[in-house]
């Protein structure tokens, strides 16, 4: 039996996932939780075989988040079920440790065969990712935002969607000014003079 853990701050995602695993034979779902900090706990206190894990939460998230659980449990295998595309995140994720990156409008039958896979030891990579791992986009692999820091991206990602330095900074548990600094780096390693250029660039890669 498959032991999975399910970490969503969506309720209705959760219970979604939950009925669909569920009526998988082999799978079960052993544990839920509705945020990055929660879903760490679990980790700490049971074993499984497989966290699924959603990387915009409340709290622990992001690449941060795979790493925290791998730190705690090297050998649970992590799979990252997302809506971020594949060329925001897939590449930073499987690099920090997880062992698959799906999007949410990936086909249900999809993600179970995807946990088996990864439960048995085998990684998920689709060909996107893989030829982006492998260096064969160059003109993606050489694009600025490929230059910031981990904590960095998740920052920049955080600004063009929106986000104010001071919400930004609670939600990360940082001091305004360390996002500050932050974003002054992510703007003088990205060539750029405000958060519009930012955006711009966002839109144009399709990174929102």
């Amino acid at each position: 039996m498959i032991r999975v853990m399910l970490a969503d701050d969506h309720t209705l995602v959760r219970e979604g996932l939950k009925q669909l695993l569920s009526a998988a034979p082999g799978i079960n779902v052993a544990g839920e939780a509705g945020d990055g900090d929660a879903a760490l706990a679990l980790v700490r206190a049971e074993d499984f075989d497989v966290a699924v894990l959603d990387l915009s939460m409340p709290g622990l998230s992001g690449i941060d988040l795979i790493k925290r659980v791998l730190r705690e449990k090297p050998k649970l295998r992590v799979l990252v079920l997302s809506m971020h595309g594949e060329q925001q995140y897939a590449v930073r994720a499987l690099k920090a440790g997880a062992s698959g990156y799906l999007t949410k409008d990936s086909a249900p039958s999809q993600l179970v065969s995807v946990i088996r896979k990864i439960a048995a030891g085998g990684v998920h990579v689709s060909e996107t990712a893989a030829a982006l791992l492998i260096g064969r986009q160059a003109a993606t692999t050489d694009a600025p935002h490929t230059r910031l820091s981990d904590r960095e991206f998740e920052i920049f990602r955080a600004l063009v969607g929106g986000e104010a330095v001071g919400s930004l900074a609670d939600r990360l548990n940082l001091s305004v000014k360390t996002v500050s600094t932050h974003k002054a780096r992510i703007l003088q390693k990205m060539n750029m003079e405000s958060t519009a250029e930012l955006v711009r660039y966002a839109v144009e890669r399709k990174l929102l």
